[in-house]
């Protein structure tokens, strides 16, 4: 019978008080979005203003008021969806920066590695030797030339090209 009782409690002041954070922190997670992003939740008319409203503050005090306000409005609605969505974006960012870093890493051995372009060629035949070769060199003429980096930007869109980015998903590729 006691079981019972203690079920039917209303929850405590502390369980309250995590869950308003928690909201307020999802709250700070929609201030950091861009516009375009924060269309694609579809919010409430009431919160996307106190959201855009926030986004134009620049005084703390008053960015804490109206974040304070915004985990207010946001106990008035469902928020697990939105949680949902900016997991989803945040998975999606760290995917394709472990791409770029990837890219990044695949570029400096190709630079200062002779035998990085073979293991690329052995990883993805597709790729164009004779065009990577090129650029690999004038890269290398211009590092020492100090010269702006017009290959070294192509070497990297090539990579973009040839390396899907699917190949690191999920997990950090080391290619070293």
């Amino acid at each position: 019978m006691i079981d019972n009782s203690e079920s039917e409690l209303p929850p405590s002041k502390t369980r309250r008080k995590r869950e308003m954070h928690e909201l307020q922190d999802i709250g700070e997670q929609l201030v950091q979005l861009d516009l375009k992003r924060l269309r694609e939740l579809d919010l409430p008319e009431a919160l996307m203003d106190a959201v855009l409203e926030a986004k134009r503050m620049r005084k703390h005090g008053a960015i804490r008021r109206q974040m304070q306000f915004i985990g207010k409005l946001m106990r008035d609605l469902d928020a697990l969806p939105i949680r949902q969505k900016l997991d989803a974006w945040n998975g999606l960012a760290l995917q394709q920066t472990a791409w770029l870093h990837q890219l990044e890493r695949w570029r400096e051995r190709l630079l200062s590695d002779e035998q990085a372009l073979e293991e690329l060629g052995q990883k993805f035949p597709a790729a164009d030797f004779q065009q990577l070769r090129a650029l690999i060199r004038n890269a290398q003429k211009e590092r020492l030339a100090n010269k702006p980096p017009k290959s070294f930007r192509a070497l990297f869109q090539e990579l973009q090209n040839l390396i899907p980015q699917t190949e690191g998903k999920g997990r950090f590729v080391r290619d070293e």
